[in-house]
């Protein structure tokens, strides 16, 4: 049998119940393993309940105490109510004094008692319990949420200005980083909303034209990693050339909100829109027919709804995986064919020299081509659509010989890792 004896407000903060005949206080805490609030309690006597029910201050101070106890228990362990016992005397009936030296001691919630009005630079200064005569019942959890992210900052060593933050809470990232960016003009202050919109046209300025395609190797939904790159390098150069003044953080939020636009303009987009990007009009008499490393197979015709290159791509999309990365693109009539090596880069193109037939065995050459990212397989499987294995010729140089098309690949991936190495390097710099 569970009675309440004293509650406080209506959220999350600790209440007094007696249970069997015994005083005990209640609080939630946690999850278990179905993602469901846990319950904890632990005996008090009556004095800590009158402290409890008269003194705000010190019941948030037990409260933030109590909780590290909490998240020690996770999802199915039991609190630890000798040590819960322990904190009672110590954060209750102590002299001011001796609260805030034991609080130097154990550990405690700092967001809890922020979110509840602490102040904030008496807290940094260790004194608790005068940074708790302002507090209040009702909790404020967006204030809590930014002086963790603030906190997150200066431990990196960030310094935001009033324009830095202007801008990160435009993005609405001031409190997450991870979060994706949108505009929110509202949540800026009306003062700096001008200065924060002149840094938003800088950057659109200098990704005007630039666009993020759709990488079905990882998925229809998977955007370019290298386009964006390329329009996030360019949007922080212009942006940091143009606002020398501004912090890390903002410039790359601002990076970020132009990027992620444009992806979701690229995934909301027909198929059909990045093969027009990468040039792949022209008409196609013959059907073609599309392959994977798993067996699957698709017909495309030409009289169908889709061109050869978006249905290709299409097919990649919902078909690619870790251990599917060979597609084929085969044109029975002409004899001809391209196989992409997503795995390595690089594209077989195969033209039937000879029919078998008669007991005999058909007889193919296979060239082997380097492939520089999704762009250059969009254009390659374009042109071989438009134009078969004679429109690949200016794409090459094309390897017959498997050894020494390996040593080039060896090569090519030598040279890129020596790259990336530099430019972590410069990064670091």
């Amino acid at each position: 049998m569970r009675d309440i004896v004293f509650t406080r407000g209506s959220g999350w903060i600790p209440s007094v119940v007696r249970e069997d005949g015994e005083l005990k206080l209640m609080l939630g805490a946690g999850a278990d393993a179905n993602h469901d609030p846990r319950t904890f309690t632990f005996p008090i006597g009556e004095g800590h309940r009158a402290v409890i029910q008269e003194d705000l201050a010190r019941h948030l101070l037990l409260w933030s105490a109590v909780l590290p106890l909490c998240d020690d228990a996770g999802t199915r362990g039991q609190l630890d109510e000798d040590a819960a016992v322990a904190l009672l005397d110590p954060v209750l009936l102590a002299a001011p004094a001796d609260v805030d030296a034991f609080f130097r001691r154990v550990r405690w919630d700092r967001s809890r008692l922020v979110a509840h009005g602490a102040d904030i630079g008496l807290l940094d200064r260790g004194q608790v319990c005068a940074a708790m005569r302002g507090a209040t019942e009702t909790a404020d959890a967006r204030r809590a949420q930014e002086h963790h992210a603030n906190r997150r900052r200066a431990r990196r060593g960030v310094v935001l200005g009033p324009l830095d933050t202007a801008i990160l809470r435009y993005t609405g990232q001031y409190l997450h980083g991870a979060t994706v960016p949108k505009r929110t003009p509202d949540a800026v202050a009306p003062a700096l909303l001008p200065d924060v919109m002149r840094v938003v046209a800088t950057a659109e300025r200098a990704c005007a034209g630039m666009r993020i395609g759709r990488d079905p190797r990882r998925g229809n939904r998977a955007t370019d990693k290298r386009d964006w790159a390329l329009m996030e390098a360019a949007v922080e150069a212009a942006v940091r050339r143009a606002h020398p003044g501004l912090a890390d953080d903002a410039v790359r939020t601002v990076g970020f909100l132009m990027c992620s636009e444009a992806a979701a303009r690229s995934r909301n987009a027909p198929m059909e829109d990045d093969e027009e990007a990468a040039g792949s009009g022209g008409a196609r008499s013959n059907a073609l027919t599309f392959t994977d490393d798993k067996g699957a197979e698709k017909k495309w015709l030409p009289d169908g709804p889709r061109g050869a290159a978006a249905e290709f791509w299409a097919f990649v999309g919902d078909r690619s995986a870790a251990d599917n990365e060979v597609f084929t693109i085969e044109d029975e009539e002409l004899g001809e064919g391209v196989q992409l090596h997503f795995y390595a880069d690089s594209l077989a193109r195969i033209t039937t020299l000879r029919a078998g037939g008669g007991g005999s065995d058909p007889e193919y050459l296979v060239e082997y081509g380097l492939v520089d990212g999704l762009g250059d397989y969009r254009t390659l499987v374009s042109a071989f659509v438009r134009g078969g294995c004679a429109a690949l010729d200016e794409h090459g140089p094309w390897i017959r010989d498997v050894a020494e098309f390996e040593r080039a690949r060896r090569r090519r991936d030598e040279r890129r890792r020596q790259g990336e190495g530099s430019a972590s390097r410069r990064r670091r710099g």
